[in-house]
């Protein structure tokens, strides 16, 4: 394409982020065009139903017939649909048709971004997500591009807002998840059906699409063992508080370069709260990157709503039309080591434990041999209460996931134990 040329862009999917998104294009058409080096002209917005007028967006641009538009050769396709399917297909044709794509898809990205990764490199095209993480903040670019000669060791954080601000809640006001959830669904923070939020499910795939760029290694949702904040309780929270934690859900991708294998997975954790992610408040989200030569690094900010999408999604798109305007194109992710990606049962992690315990002589022993047997290492013991219902907090150093699983229904056969009544891993900080 020339310099003087314009660059076409097609929009599949017209709600809260794809209206913003249209609006930006429209009404800032000349700062774009000077930062693109051409104008931008938006050439349809694919919506269900376009006999319903859309704020800021011309009624002549609306069409209903997303295959056509995706499909119809626009120099940038941004995919704002949502799911994997059609989504899939949609931004598949797109690609096979020369068109680089911007998308905020992260089910899409975890599902098939190895095929769609493959379809841009095929043709020659960008291929941008930034939206799809964190929304607002700039991930995704930094573990592209500027940390691409650094060894990422292991990416950590919050990457889901309603969980974050429902744990909030639940540690500022003692509430119990149940009410929490009911006022974060009147307020909006919550969907009527919070499920993939609340199980974790959307961080999953965040998750998946984090570690592929860290690890330079294919991970897909299935890779990632996840467990939401349901079973959280304010008890928890009251317990964590006492030894000096919060608790929150976290993506975490781990890297191990001896053994040449990755483990992610998303879970409740307790994070010490001299830890910079156990600040992180209500919706926001954050980001903690540890590198070789980088260091520490933390990426914080709004992670989610229409404005904050929308700026990601534009970030891109400025990205995108600018390359094809230079003919040129930016990196794609790349795959090249093809790590191991580890079961839950070979993570390494510490946990808290507890216990209710009969308060006899020698129960103590009797329990420590248990984690000795299974090769889990004790960091800590503490005991509340005398009596039948004597309560035993254990802290364990790192330790297999598989070990620790087994430790337990060990110590539920014990005579001496009545209960494993707690139990949560805790955030290993040693040498991060």
């Amino acid at each position: 394409m020339s310099q003087a040329d314009e660059v076409t862009v097609a929009l599949l999917g017209g709600g809260t982020v794809g209206a913003q998104v249209a609006r930006l294009i429209l009404e800032n058409a000349q700062d774009l065009a000077a930062r693109v080096g051409a104008p931008l002209r938006l050439t349809g917005v694919a919506v269900r139903d376009d006999s319903r007028h859309r704020e800021g967006i011309p009624d002549e641009l609306l069409t209903t017939d997303a295959a056509a538009l995706a499909a119809s050769g626009a120099d940038v396709v941004v995919e704002l649909i949502g799911g994997v399917e059609p989504a899939g297909e949609l931004v598949a044709a797109a690609l096979e048709r020369g068109s680089s794509v911007v998308s905020a898809n992260k089910a899409l990205m975890a599902e098939r971004g190895a095929d769609l990764h493959e379809r841009a490199e095929q043709s020659g095209v960008d291929l941008y997500y930034e939206a799809a993480v964190a929304g607002a903040i700039p991930l995704l670019r930094p573990l592209l591009d500027s940390l691409s000669g650094d060894d990422v060791s292991r990416v950590l954080g919050i990457v889901n807002g309603t969980t974050n601000y429902i744990l909030t809640k639940m540690d500022e006001e003692g509430a119990d998840y149940a009410s929490v959830l009911a006022d974060a669904q009147a307020l909006g923070y919550a969907e009527a059906d919070p499920t993939a939020d609340v199980e974790g499910l959307d961080a999953a795939a965040k998750a998946a699409i984090l570690a592929t760029l860290a690890f330079h290694t294919r991970v897909t949702l299935a890779g990632v063992h996840c467990e939401g904040i349901s079973s959280v309780t304010a008890a928890d929270i009251a317990a964590a508080h006492e030894m000096g934690f919060v608790i929150k859900l976290l993506a975490i991708a781990e890297y191990d370069q001896a053994n040449n294998s990755v483990s992610v997975r998303v879970h409740p954790t307790m994070v010490p709260v001299n830890h910079p992610l156990a600040s992180v408040r209500e919706a926001f989200n954050a980001v903690f990157i540890e590198a070789e030569a980088a260091g520490d690094l933390m990426f914080y900010g709004q992670g989610a709503g229409g404005a904050p999408t929308a700026s990601a999604v534009l970030g891109d798109l400025v990205t995108a039309a600018r390359h094809k305007v230079m003919g040129s194109r930016g990196a794609l992710s790349s795959t090249y080591n093809d790590a191991t990606v580890l079961p839950i049962e070979d993570a390494v992690t510490s946990y808290y434990m507890s216990l209710t315990v009969e308060d006899v002589p020698g129960v103590l022993a009797r329990i420590a041999g248990v984690f000795a047997n299974n090769g889990v290492s004790i960091a800590g013991v503490r005991q509340e209460g005398q009596g039948h219902n004597a309560r035993l907090v254990v802290r364990t150093h790192s330790a297999r996931e598989g070990d620790i699983s087994d430790t337990v229904a060990e110590l539920q056969d014990l005579d001496a134990v009545s209960e494993v009544v707690g139990l949560m891993r805790v955030l290993d900080t040693e040498g991060s």
